[in-house]
């Protein structure tokens, strides 16, 4: 696979403040990696440096083999990056469809006096960037509602709209900032079913989640950020196991809290075997039970 996010000790710094502190990481085409830690670990932090908000402060921040640092959102956008947002950051007096159709706007060459004037070009692109907007929204499972406010939609389908939108760019890497929050299961199952279609369409997906369900079920590889470092990295096995982060998530004594708890779901496992065990008749009795008596 070709390597498509590459950071190398990336830093972002506020005054006296590291909100990320010498980060490296990296990203390979069609994976899907996950960006975990606490709330103020620096996670969103990143990705304001991946799509241009901030600059970082050093290191070196790589797209394509192209440096990304310092360049403008819209810039990033059309290169092939796009994203959703921790908060639904919608146009909520816009329909459905108009929300995408904003989002294919690095794609759209018409003027803005082509646009008042109504040329052939301009009803031609903006025919097109209707219909290609509509796609997106069937994608998503939202046709039927193309036409409804974005703001009388329910809580899950913004969610699904938000990533519609995002797909509008035709990015390469797609970045989710807690898809996921305030979600019920039905919602959350059925949003990693479409993270799993984005995926199929060959877009790398970036993921910030707190969810960790979400993260084991979908990531191909994590990595996990504390006060703006980089404390662990790896397959989601391997995460779930790393004394570092669950010393990061439950605090201090949280391994030997687990071991402990680990311990005695093993005791309780072998007690009500052992009932089973006990309670079983033996092969010979059952077969003494089935055989005839000789009178």
């Amino acid at each position: 696979m070709a390597r498509l996010v590459d950071a190398q000790n990336v830093t972002m710094q506020f005054g006296g403040l590291k909100a990320v502190n010498d980060v490296t990481m990296n990203i390979d085409e069609g994976e899907i990696v996950a960006l975990i830690g606490p709330n103020g670990a620096g996670k969103t932090t990143f990705f304001n440096m991946l799509t241009g908000i901030y600059t970082p402060t050093d290191g070196k921040l790589t797209f394509k083999g192209g440096v990304v640092g310092g360049m403008k959102p819209h810039l990033i956008t059309r290169l092939g990056i796009a994203r959703t947002f921790q908060n639904i950051r919608l146009f909520q007096n816009m329909t459905a469809l108009e929300n995408v159709m904003v989002g294919r706007h690095t794609k759209t060459k018409a003027t803005a006096l082509g646009a008042v004037l109504r040329t052939p070009s301009f009803k031609a692109e903006e025919a097109r960037t209707e219909d290609e907007a509509f796609e997106r929204l069937k994608f998503v499972g939202l046709a039927a509602k193309a036409n409804e406010l974005a703001k009388n939609l329910p809580y899950g389908d913004q969610r699904r709209l938000e990533i519609a939108r995002a797909l509008a760019a035709e990015p390469t890497l797609l970045l989710l900032d807690e898809p996921a929050a305030g979600m019920n299961p039905q919602e959350t199952q059925s949003l990693n079913a479409l993270v799993r279609k984005v995926r199929d369409k060959g877009i790398t997906i970036l993921l910030i989640e707190h969810d960790m369900k979400v993260v084991m079920d979908l990531a191909d590889r994590i990595y996990v950020l504390d006060f703006g470092e980089l404390i662990a990295q790896g397959k989601p096995i391997e995460i779930q196991r790393n004394p570092k982060v669950i010393e990061a998530y439950l605090g201090s004594g949280a391994e030997a809290m687990l071991a402990a708890t680990e311990a005695k779901e093993a005791v309780a496992a072998e007690a009500v075997a052992a009932r089973t065990s006990a309670q079983a008749p033996t092969v010979d009795a059952a077969a003494a039970k089935e055989e005839p008596s000789d009178g």
